[in-house]
């Protein structure tokens, strides 16, 4: 398994678990740490539906409504950035879990004044991650 930041946007790792239990433990992990599973895009069916081929790839979109509330309360703009996603697709016959990293919405919105509530759910967004991989 190998670990890397994405240009510093995501944090990637590879896994050799199928596809389908790494998606499954994903909506498992995420209310163990306090989130919420609020919707599973499945991108290959979407895609395939419309005539395209493409392998599995599901973007899992979680959220703690609580420190959604709080970011929102700074700036609702935040909103563009939520809710947070973890990514679980397959490439060139391997599996992967991406998440974006949290960190970033200080950067897009510095006057929102977070303090250290983005980092605190990147923590989580990786140890979902970890848990799983």
């Amino acid at each position: 398994m190998t670990k890397t930041e994405t240009m510093n946007l995501a944090y990637v790792v590879e896994s050799s678990r199928g596809f389908d239990e790494l998606v499954e433990d994903v909506e498992k992990k995420t209310a163990e740490n306090g989130f919420k599973v609020l919707h599973v895009h499945d991108v290959q069916k979407t895609l395939q539906d419309k005539g395209f081929a493409f392998p599995g790839y599901k973007i899992i979109e979680i959220c703690n409504a609580k420190l959604a509330h709080m970011v929102l309360q700074a700036d609702r703009n935040i909103g563009l950035m939520l809710p947070c996603k973890i990514n679980v697709y397959e490439r060139d016959g391997k599996r992967f879990l991406a998440g974006m990293l949290p960190s970033l919405i200080s950067e897009f919105f510095p006057e929102a004044s977070l303090g250290s509530v983005p980092e605190e759910v990147e923590v989580i967004i990786k140890k979902i991650i970890n848990e799983v991989k």
